[in-house]
């Protein structure tokens, strides 16, 4: 009798571990999910970044040479 009670409680703890793990693993998964995401995001930032240095540079170069059209004693 009191074999059955344990082993009752037992399987209700169990179940109750199988329904965590399966929980965890499916925050593991979506977090997996979300840092693919967020990779790709990162690289697309990357990239608009380099892209917004290069017209940073090329903007620079045609303000210098603006500058260097200006008379020196102005």
């Amino acid at each position: 009798m009191r074999a059955a009670f344990y082993s009752r409680v037992m399987r209700a703890e169990l179940d109750t571990l199988e329904a965590k793990l399966r929980q965890v693993a499916e925050l593991c998964q979506s977090l997996r999910r979300d840092n693919v995401a967020l990779r790709q995001q990162l690289v697309a930032a990357q990239h608009d970044n380099k892209q917004l240095n290069t017209r940073l540079d090329a903007a620079k170069e045609r303000l210098q040479a603006l500058l260097d059209t200006l008379p020196q004693d102005v």
